[in-house]
């Protein structure tokens, strides 16, 4: 005789859940799991909207630095999702992937991906084309904004997407440096 379990394994996800203390698949796939867990979930549910206000973008030349290291933190070099301000109004904003470039103060640097063309393959403007990656589940093509520079609270980190090479972090750089 057979017995099927699933409808009392749901049950048993669905409690754990509503206590907070389950491992959800998104926790499974960013390869967290315990403690590292709950880290992540509270990361992933402060991507809503970063914690206190926004100080506004930063200003002024970054100091920028290259050094991903795979040690679960967000780190300058790598694209990170986070929830990032609008330009025109800082109280809303959308869940994004962003390049981190460094710090200021207690605030991550960033610059926004998209994949929407603004240069048709050329360097245009405050664009830079960084190619594909796994920050993109569907594979497109992307391009960094250096025209606006976004501080990020390290605690609304959701989740690493990826490491971003070298010589394209370099090219970012350049292109960030060439602004007036």
């Amino acid at each position: 005789m057979a017995f099927d379990l699933r409808p009392l394994g749901k049950l048993l996800l669905r409690s754990l859940k509503a206590l907070g203390g389950s491992t959800t698949n998104a926790d499974t796939r960013s390869g967290t799991s315990g403690q590292g867990a709950s880290k992540a979930r509270n990361r992933r549910t402060a991507v809503e909207r970063q914690p206190g206000s926004y100080p506004g973008d930063f200003r002024g030349r970054a100091s920028v630095h290259y050094s991903p290291k795979p040690d679960g933190q967000p780190d300058p070099g790598e694209i990170v999702w986070s929830w990032v301000p609008y330009e025109e109004d800082h109280t809303q904003g959308k869940d994004r992937p962003v390049l981190l470039i460094g710090r200021d103060g207690q605030w991550l640097l960033g610059l926004m991906l998209t994949s929407k063309d603004h240069d048709n393959g050329l360097r245009a403007g405050d664009y830079v084309d960084i190619g594909t990656g796994s920050w993109d589940r569907q594979g497109r093509p992307s391009e960094i904004n250096v025209g606006r520079i976004i501080r990020l609270d390290p605690q609304a980190i959701r989740r690493e997407g990826a490491v971003l090479g070298k010589s394209q972090f370099q090219q970012v750089v350049q292109a960030l440096q060439a602004r007036p």
